[in-house]
């Protein structure tokens, strides 16, 4: 495998598959499906989950709710995500945990950045719910952050798309994607890839971020083994 430690970053909306909101359990059980083939070969893999698919804050924001408080009611809906993986994961045999930035130690561990280095070494796959533990953050940011602190070799951003458009493919079908981007081409262009605070935090960690389809059977693994899927953005193209 191409990398050694990996984050992968997934929407809380991928949680959804055709539903208009909640989890899938088929979807999650792919998720767990291709995670085992990933961890099966020795990669050490990190998630960092949204809450889109029950609640967003930026949506409660809008509609009169306090912006921060919002923001929390979201964290713990990543909360719920989180630990539906973790089922689906141990039901396929992956040793799982589930770090959280707010505490809940009655479902969850605290997030301690050595513990969960250890875990990952231990060859459990550590999921990051709860955000970063403050509002106007986004799970994007989160992300970046984590994957920053265990030292993660990429970030990965599993989607419904199959890549970074120069505008969205479902409105637009001559949408033009990219196979290669810097960092700075991503912020200027303003393509929406991840919030600008997250593609700043990778650009001066120098962790590249691959955008791919989700739901492509073994993307995950070819990610990993270092075969071209989706858009790649890093320093250099």
């Amino acid at each position: 495998m191409t990398y050694k430690r990996v984050l992968l970053k997934l929407s809380g909306e991928a949680l959804m598959g055709d539903k208009p909101y909640g989890i899938d359990p088929a979807i999650v059980q792919s998720i767990a499906e291709d995670v085992s083939k990933v961890v099966d070969q020795g990669t050490q893999l990190a998630i960092v989950v949204g809450g889109g698919n029950i609640f967003r804050g930026l949506k409660g924001s809008a509609e009169g709710m306090d912006r921060a408080t919002a923001d929390y009611v979201g964290m713990l809906a990543t909360v719920m995500n989180a630990i539906t993986l973790q089922d689906g994961l141990e039901r396929t045999g992956v040793p799982t945990r589930v770090q959280t930035a707010i505490e809940m130690q009655a479902v969850a561990e605290p997030y301690i950045r050595r513990r969960a280095i250890r875990h990952l070494e231990k060859g459990r796959v550590v999921v990051f719910g709860g955000g970063c533990g403050n509002p106007f953050f986004t799970t994007d940011t989160t992300a970046a952050l984590r994957a920053a602190e265990i030292n993660a070799d990429v970030v990965f951003k599993a989607t419904k798309v199959d890549g970074v458009y120069d505008r969205d493919p479902k409105c637009f079908p001559e949408a033009i994607r990219y196979e290669k981007l810097t960092y700075q081409e991503v912020l200027s262009k303003e393509l929406g890839v991840m919030d600008g605070t997250a593609i700043a935090l990778c650009k001066d960690n120098d962790i590249p971020i691959v955008v791919f389809d989700l739901f492509e059977p073994n993307n995950i693994a070819k990610a990993v083994s270092g075969q071209q899927v989706g858009s790649r953005i890093s320093n250099n193209c």
